[in-house]
């Protein structure tokens, strides 16, 4: 099935790219023309491209799809295609294009500036991304306007405003490059992204077919906001979106790893090793990475022993480096104890809701420093998980085992009222029970958990299912909002972690309802940051990566289900 989509939802990239077509400016701007835009330090819009013919701008239909974006109007077409992760090739017959810095001011530390190259392309260079576009000319014929101004001025090249064939490359590059020269026609560059594509969704979901209609769709976002190894970033990197959620978060990345593992494993093995390549003494993990800055202010909940126990059944060959990646996970697990709890208390504590994942739930309304089920629970299965991988390290799984289960008593004794997790305020030492999604997270323990806390979890969950997936608040809940961030949405993560706790426990039939209402919402509306719980809209950004990496992680199991022979 061909996976088309809409500009204004999903930019046009590919693998490699650091830049993106599209109209989606920020968070709050979409324009009407398709920009540039470069995710090097931070999101920025460099270049417009506009249809034009003569002196007029041109009104044209816009289409997108994996390897081809085209302008139509009853005047002609342009279309574009990604050559490489550097360079996008752009023709046109019976349209022109009109190709401007977006920004008409520059200054000595902001803008765009615009000059011939006496090889002969044109060079627009941003001081936003520290880096420079360059148009060359492949064939037909342009009009230049703003060379080497200073200060406000109309920086553009208009190409092909007669009518006539043309072609441009126009490329990302650093400081300097030999000149560019087309080794192929656009055509062959244009299959040969296809081919490329192709490839990687045959790669990571040779299951699609009609039961998972948008399995090549959420192969395409991830595919497309993969970014080669730059700035702090040191290796391949799947981005959150290539909108303005554009870096890894350190448990977002989890996500997109698992979705990558068995087809193409070592672009998964970098997605979860990105945060450890930044890990602290202390053993924490940065809050966020991307190519110009490594956050540190927060952090994010420790579901990476959760995800190794996952990655070790969906890699082919199962997971590299055990012991360094034993001593890293043993690190960030000690971190939490050493460094997370209060004096004389055995259970760790959020400083904020943003350490949690959770940014604005409910359960850091009164408080922000607050000790909370989840933590504990995702620090349990760390703990177990580290008893796995000890032995490959040289030290004993029983040390493990017995600080899980201490870890797990001190849970069940803590926070269990006998019906239901309790949140702890850290000063007040106040208990408090909400209607969040999140007091419900310790369900991930699974087969951990004792049978009747289970069941009191896993009603609980029941009544969090709408049509349209798990609402992070009750929807009648008087703090719920039904596009209130973690204050009511259905969001990918807590959607995988309780599936799977579901089915470890033993509860198919809900884990089966939950993932087939999650991907039915997908098929609906995309791959958004989150969704309405009641309408299921999408919400926030419209292609972020974790959300389309947990439908193909769900898809692929689902599918794996309905292939088993039946039984009895």
């Amino acid at each position: 099935m061909a996976a088309e989509f809409s500009l204004r939802e999903i930019p046009f990239s590919r693998a490699g790219a650091w830049f993106a077509l599209s109209p989606v400016l920020s968070q709050a701007d979409c324009a009407d023309d398709v920009h540039v835009v470069s995710h090097r330090h931070g999101m920025h819009a460099v270049l417009s491209l506009v249809p034009v013919l003569g002196d007029r701008r041109i009104r044209a239909g816009i289409s997108a799809g994996p390897a081809e974006l085209a302008w139509t109007a009853p005047e002609g077409r342009v279309r574009a295609t990604f050559a490489d992760g550097e360079t996008v090739r752009i023709t046109g017959s019976g349209l022109g294009l009109r190709v401007a810095a977006t920004e008409s001011t520059l200054t000595p530390f902001t803008g765009t500036y615009f000059f011939g190259d006496p090889a002969g392309a044109l060079v627009f260079t941003s001081y936003e991304t520290g880096s420079r576009f360059r148009v060359t000319l492949l064939s037909g014929e342009w009009l230049r306007t703003g060379e080497q101004e200073l200060g406000t001025a109309e920086r553009a090249v208009v190409v092909g405003a007669d009518g006539g064939p043309w072609e441009i490359a126009l490329e990302e590059l650093g400081t300097g490059r030999p000149p560019y020269r087309a080794a192929t026609a656009f055509d062959d560059a244009a299959e040969a992204a296809r081919r490329d594509f192709a490839e990687f969704a045959a790669a990571v979901a040779p299951w699609r077919g009609d039961a998972a209609p948008a399995a090549e769709l959420a192969c395409y976002v991830v595919w497309s906001a993969t970014v080669a190894p730059g700035g702090f970033l040191g290796r391949p990197a799947v981005l959150m979106s290539k909108h303005w959620m554009n870096k890894v978060w350190s448990w977002d990345h989890c996500f997109t790893a698992l979705a990558l593992a068995p087809g193409v494993p070592g672009l998964a093995w970098d997605q979860f090793q990105l945060p450890f390549d930044h890990q602290e003494p202390s053993g924490a993990l940065p809050d966020s990475v991307t190519h110009a800055e490594v956050l540190r202010n927060f952090v994010k909940p420790p579901i990476h022993g959760w995800t190794l126990a996952r990655l070790r059944d969906r890699l082919p060959e199962g997971l590299p480096a055990a012991a360094r990646t034993y001593r890293q996970l043993a690190a960030w697990t000690s971190f939490w104890l050493d460094h997370r709890r209060a004096p004389g208390h055995p259970l760790p504590y959020y400083e904020h809701g943003n350490d949690s994942g959770w940014d604005n739930s409910t359960v850091f309304r009164d408080e922000r420093l607050v000790t909370t089920a989840d933590l504990a629970a995702f620090l349990v299965l760390q703990m177990k998980e580290l008893a796995v991988l000890a032995p490959a390290a040289g030290d004993t799984a029983a040390d493990w085992e017995q600080r899980a289960d201490g870890l797990l008593t001190a849970l069940l004794s803590e926070l269990w009222d006998g019906s239901r997790f309790l949140s702890r305020g850290v000063r007040s030492g106040t208990a408090r029970a909400g209607s969040s999604l999140l007091d419900l997270m310790p369900i991930v323990l699974g087969e951990h958990l004792p049978a009747d806390v289970f069941d009191h979890l896993r009603t609980g969950v029941a009544k969090h299912l709408t049509a349209v997936g798990l609402a992070t608040e009750l929807p009648a809940s008087p703090h719920y909002e039904p596009d209130g961030y973690w204050r009511g949405p259905v969001w990918a993560p807590a959607t995988v972690l309780i599936e799977d706790g579901l089915r470890r426990g033993g509860d198919t039939d809900l884990a089966d309802e939950v993932s087939a209402r999650f991907r039915k919402t997908c098929e609906k509306n995309g791959f958004a940051e989150n969704f309405d719980a009641l309408t299921g809209e999408g919400l926030r950004d419209r292609a972020y990566t974790w959300t389309a990496g947990a439908y193909l992680v769900l898809s692929e199991a689902a599918a794996r289900r309905e292939s088993r022979p039946a039984t009895g």
